[in-house]
């Protein structure tokens, strides 16, 4: 099979899967083990501070008891830590130093592999590439779920 035969959405999942692979097997080789892919949802919501249980919940459109679960694995893990919170019946919870760190050594694999790309395949061709899938994102309706970081988990 010749893999340019393949229609874009396709090659683009491919693409995308095998990257979020490597960087997960990096990340684990670097120590932040039992990291899941579903995780980086979680940290996305994260990254501009504190959140209730509840408002994880409903940004990952999820039960508040799988995000409770998702969340006491991750603070079992060390990437998520309580934080205080006005009403003692609301649990808050942010990025830990150590989910900050695996954050920014994820940038980091990302950026080295964007590198790599480049190195291998030429900066404008992965540049032009990046500017085709980002507009055939557009097209299909997809770009802002990804700029207001509210792209769903695959289920």
């Amino acid at each position: 099979m010749r893999l340019e035969s393949l229609d874009l959405g396709y090659l683009a999942l491919f693409v995308g899967q095998r990257v979020n692979e490597q960087v997960l097997e990096d990340i684990h080789a670097a120590g932040f083990t039992g990291l899941r892919h579903a995780h980086g949802y979680v940290f996305q919501h994260l990254l501009g501070g504190p959140r209730s249980i509840s408002e994880l919940a409903e940004l990952l459109e999820v039960t508040q008891q799988a995000a409770s679960k998702t969340v006491a694995e991750l603070e079992a893990l060390g990437y998520v830590e309580r934080t205080a919170s006005e009403d003692a019946r609301v649990r808050r919870v942010a990025l830990s130093a150590r989910g900050q760190a695996a954050v920014e050594r994820t940038r980091a694999l990302r950026a080295g592999l964007q590198k790599r790309f480049e190195r291998q395949h030429g900066a404008a061709a992965v540049d032009a590439a990046r500017k085709l899938l980002a507009a055939v994102l557009t097209s299909l309706g997809g770009a802002e779920a990804v700029r207001a970081r509210r792209v769903r988990a695959p289920r």
